[in-house]
């Protein structure tokens, strides 16, 4: 692989893992207003990009931190916590950069090209892959979006819904057909002002409303023919299911939910504190009641949290183990972050559905975690049959 002499002017030289409490606070002022409105959070998108922390991932030959995946889970569980719209936007960009730096899926000139627009300002990026009609394509079949061949250029048309940031995006990896027999399939490399794109405002969404993922139109959109990643049949493994490059949305977005879980727990820890009831005269948080269930869902958090931060560990210390389990960590983390919500609003009743009080955002927040591939039904039928296969070999 080709390496970049020059690091682009301003690219942020290292990410500031000491801002992320300051950072963190930044994105929670505003997470409510952004909620409320469904707006685009730009300027948490900015903050983060000037503590260096949306460049995190861009690997050392290129000139960046070359942080690994226990430093990412860090920050996102971090702004998870501050608001999950903005870290998944976040994590969508930190996860092309790690896949980057792992051995380089995108051309280096292309990649350069992201790079010096990091210099400047936030420099977004998401791979833009569900459909209308495919749903997510996890589970299977191929793209509409078809690019045809025409002359040094291609010519993309299609639509692709769920896009997560797409207002705010500067590159769109837009995975598509193209119009040969036999067809290839590929991610189509398009910077976001290109000629032929339109956003539609279609988000509408109970969670994560700030994350405008909104659909995206391409009509007749021109692309360079060498600007494509990963063009093979359709029939060959997809980059996207390598195990390796796999764990990094596992953990990564498993860390970011378990934030938003941390976050529902403080409010309901000061909550329980300053709350107290004229006929009990004294706070809520002195009821054994009140203390047993706070300790059943800290004692689930903190194991979930070790677990994630741990197998994040040993996938940076290259265990081979750590990306084959790094699926049942997302099963156990994101189910123990939603039960954590959960039980918090049962515990207090309508103070946490309660629009003025946080706590009903955590809990429309953290349910998200269920849509993101793998989901749980996926990650158990994988698991079962692994392990029937192993007790299926042990008796022959």
């Amino acid at each position: 692989m080709s390496t970049i002499d020059q690091r682009p002017t301003n690219l942020p030289p290292h990410a500031d893992l000491d801002a992320l409490p300051d950072v963190a606070a930044f994105l929670a002022e505003r997470a409510d207003r952004h909620d409320r409105d469904g707006s685009f959070p730009a300027e948490g998108i900015a903050r983060v990009h000037e503590a260096g922390l949306l460049t995190a991932t861009v690997a050392e030959r290129y000139g960046g931190p070359g942080l690994g995946l226990a430093a990412t889970a860090r920050i996102l569980r971090a702004l998870g916590a501050g608001d999950p719209s903005v870290a998944l936007v976040t994590a969508m960009t930190l996860f092309t950069h790690a896949a980057q730096a792992a051995g380089g899926q995108w051309p280096e000139h292309y990649y350069r090209q992201l790079l010096e627009d990091c210099a400047t300002a936030p420099a977004l990026v998401n791979a833009l892959r569900v459909e209308p009609d495919l749903g997510s394509p996890a589970r299977g079949g191929l793209p509409a979006t078809t690019a045809r061949a025409d002359g040094d250029s291609w010519s993309l048309t299609g639509h692709k819904i769920f896009s997560t940031g797409a207002v705010g995006l500067r590159w769109m990896a837009v995975w598509a057909r193209t119009d040969e027999d036999p067809a290839r399939v590929g991610s189509f490399l398009v910077r976001a002002d290109s000629p032929g794109i339109a956003i539609e405002p279609t988000w509408d969404h109970l969670g994560l409303r700030a994350s405008r993922s909104d659909d995206v139109v391409f009509d007749g959109v021109r692309i360079p023919r060498d600007a494509v990643s990963g063009l093979v049949d359709p029939a060959a493994p997809d980059p996207r299911r390598d195990p390796g490059l796999a764990a990094w949305n596992n953990l990564g977005l498993t860390a970011l939910y378990l934030g938003v879980a941390e976050a529902a727990q403080q409010w309901l820890i000061g909550f329980l504190q300053e709350r107290t009831p004229s006929a009990l005269g004294k706070p809520l948080a002195a009821l054994p009641r009140f203390q047993n269930e706070v300790g059943e869902t800290q004692a689930a958090l903190l194991a979930a949290t070790d677990l994630v931060d741990g197998l994040a560990r040993r996938f940076d210390a290259a265990d081979p183990l750590a990306a084959a389990h790094a699926p049942a960590a997302k099963l156990i983390g994101t189910r123990a972050a939603i039960d954590c919500v959960q039980r918090a609003v049962a515990l207090i009743g309508n103070n946490g559905l309660t629009r003025a009080n946080p706590l009903q955002r955590h809990l429309r927040d953290v349910l998200c975690a269920r849509v993101h591939t793998p989901q749980d039904d996926s990650i158990t039928a994988a698991l079962g049959q692994a392990a029937l296969g192993r007790a299926a070999g042990g008796r022959g």
